[in-house]
């Protein structure tokens, strides 16, 4: 969007100075009546149809504001959906961890046909005998009980889950952040498509007007055939800038759509100019300095520092002993021929204890901890250098803005000038002190000044914007009282 505006400007600039060498063949033109903005509007009016347009997209029209617009990408887009899911997705695996520590119940059952019983040779009395053992049909089911009763790793493991949750959340709380500097960026680059628009149309129904008027002055003879080939051809020089502002406000409007998962049919309006936003935006005047505790980074370290130190306890953990206790309780049976019948379950049943105590693993524990241990030094470097990083970032951003904030000034200063040097123009050309180009040349100084300051309003938001993200400010998270049901179906 910058560099739309930018390019609106370079254009006015190139298309008055690549006039200036014909200023001098020039005549001197006829006083002509006032121009006043009724004028203006009513020459455009009668030309409307000549003034590119893009076709009108159908559908719903709603008006809304840039909290409203933030709601609804906090409620609707994807990416924030899933960042939700995902903290439920990790809350369903502690749940899974925590299921560990009651006892695990299970159930097993076999049947066994014998083809052929086992025989055996045995003396007896000095006279080989054989006899077959076992039954044709064996039978056995039962329930397994276990149970943990000393498990340091898997309690530490929950508490490792804990933090994955807090991570989780964290994660789904810097996609919000996120989501809230992209509905500012794209809600004030509407903003600054449709100022830079209506300023390009002034522009726009001006030439229309001098155009109109010198062909009524060749019509009656009071002006040479060359002025009004000059007043045409500026019209159409504007033209193509007219109709890229439009293209842009269809591109500013369809990427907030995106962001608010919007259906392409609604159109959006917003319910505030750019001009309008300049009375709320001196915020970040001051410096008294900040906190760096909410930034999505910094509590991301921490929470990974927690996770690194918990898993160093947990590496710890290994060399302890276990205790588990089991329970068995089994039914058995055994019969010849048919195997449905005069069946004769017995139970029996065991109860136990298993101690597990770890002696050596050649290193590898030892190993595994000094590892965890250095990537725990590792963060602590890593937070250093992080925290000195943003504080350079948000010292950068509040310079910025300061220095917006004065550019703001001296931008709303040049246009009150260049009104008023256009207005001083005007009034030498219908005298016929001035030419049509010095005229012209007043016109493009007026609508590059405007410009300028559209912008500097724009980056003064934006930044203001980052710095948020950059302070961690939720204050934009919380929803409206009242947030429009709007069809977002794709």
């Amino acid at each position: 969007m910058t560099a739309l505006i930018l390019r609106h400007a370079s254009v006015a600039f190139l298309l008055g100075a690549s006039v200036l060498p014909l200023r001098s063949q020039t005549a001197v033109p006829e006083p002509s009546p006032e121009l006043t903005p009724q004028m203006i509007s009513d020459a455009a009016a009668d030309t409307t149809a000549s003034a590119p347009t893009l076709p009108d997209i159908p559908g719903k029209r709603v008006t809304l504001s840039r909290k409203q617009c933030i709601d609804i990408a906090l409620r609707d887009n994807p990416t924030i959906r899933v960042a939700d899911m995902e903290i439920k997705r990790v809350d369903y695996s502690k749940k899974e961890v925590l299921a560990q520590l009651f006892p695990q119940i299970d159930f097993s059952g076999a049947y066994q046909r014998s083809i052929e019983l086992q025989t055996i040779n045995m003396n007896m009395g000095g006279q080989n005998q054989s006899l077959k053992m076992g039954s044709d049909n064996t039978w056995n089911f039962g329930f397994t009980a276990q149970l943990p009763l000393i498990a340091p790793t898997l309690w530490k493991s929950i508490k490792i889950s804990d933090i994955q949750i807090l991570q989780n959340a964290e994660s789904a709380r810097a996609s919000r952040l996120d989501m809230v500097n992209n509905v500012n960026k794209a809600y004030y680059s509407l903003l600054l498509a449709k100022a830079s628009y209506d300023v390009v149309r002034q522009n726009y129904d001006i030439a229309l007007f001098n155009a109109d008027l010198f062909k009524k002055k060749f019509d009656q003879g009071t002006a040479s055939e060359y002025d009004v080939l000059r007043s045409s051809v500026q019209v159409k020089n504007v033209e193509p800038q007219l109709l890229e502002a439009e293209i842009a406000i269809r591109q500013c409007k369809l990427q907030l759509k995106i962001l608010m998962g919007m259906d392409y049919d609604v159109d959006i309006e917003p319910d505030v100019t750019l001009k309008e936003m300049q009375q709320d935006m001196y915020g970040y005047m001051m410096r008294q300095g900040w906190n760096l505790d909410n930034n999505t980074s910094v509590r991301s370290l921490d929470l990974q520092t927690r996770l690194l130190k918990e898993n160093v306890n947990l590496k710890k953990l290994a060399w302890v002993p276990t205790l588990g206790a089991s329970f068995n309780i089994n039914w058995n049976a055994l019969s010849n021929g048919n195997a449905l019948k005069n069946q004769q379950f017995h139970p029996y049943s065991t109860v136990g204890l298993a101690l597990s105590v770890p002696i050596f693993s050649g290193g590898s524990k030892y190993y595994g901890l000094k590892q965890a241990q250095v990537q725990l030094k590792e963060m602590e470097f890593q937070r250093e250098n992080l925290l000195n990083s943003l504080d350079m970032q948000v010292r950068l951003a509040l310079d910025n803005i300061d220095k917006e904030v004065r550019q703001i000034s001296t931008n709303e200063e040049g246009v009150r000038q260049a009104e008023k040097a256009y207005q001083i123009m005007q009034k030498s050309f219908e005298i016929g002190a001035a030419t049509y180009l010095d005229l012209r040349d007043s016109e493009l100084a007026d609508t590059s000044a405007k410009l300028a300051y559209y912008q500097a309003i724009y980056n003064y938001l934006v930044s203001t914007s980052e710095l948020d993200l950059l302070l961690g400010k939720e204050d934009e998270l919380i929803p409206s009282e009242t947030v429009p049901v709007i069809n977002t179906t794709k």
